[in-house]
């Protein structure tokens, strides 16, 4: 049975942080599924679409990684891909504590499935979506954070 990891997130828009978390995930498992997640209630600065084509654009070259989007829970969707580990990045102790929950209610809901985390390296550990969209807006020049397939 292929070891198959989903890394969910909004990617909104993805950031360098996350190509390298995917690369260096790539070793442990058969298969990487990045998975853009729906939510109708935030307001995304990117359309859904951009966000798959941009990802599919950056892993073009990678096999073992695939693009695909989910909405409600991700454990339903891990569930109905047959995924058993979910991919998390952590670039704080903030995000330690945040995902330590989801993870812990990940693994009730989704009947096992397994929360592997990644440290962020050192020269992406300030790098959020979150930050970027706040550089784009405001017109700065956010190509230092972002993939060079993503064209703002």
């Amino acid at each position: 049975m292929a070891q198959i990891a989903v890394f969910p997130g909004s990617f909104d828009p993805i950031t360098v942080g996350h190509v390298d978390l995917v690369h260096r995930a790539l070793p442990l498992f058969d298969k990487v599924i990045i998975a853009v997640g729906v939510n109708t209630q935030k307001n995304s600065l990117f359309t859904l679409d951009q966000r798959l084509d941009w990802i599919k654009a950056v892993f073009a070259d990678e096999p073992r990684v695939e693009v695909d989007y989910f909405e409600n829970l991700t454990a339903d969707f891990c569930r109905k891909i047959g995924a058993k580990y979910l991919l998390r990045g952590l670039r704080n102790a903030s995000d330690f504590d945040y995902e330590k929950t989801i993870s812990q209610l990940n693994a009730i809901i989704g009947d096992g499935l397994e929360t592997i985390f990644l440290i962020s390296q050192p020269a992406y550990s300030h790098i959020s979506s979150t930050i970027v969209r706040e550089i784009i807006k405001g017109g700065g020049d956010a190509s230092p954070f972002i993939p060079p397939q993503v064209k703002i």
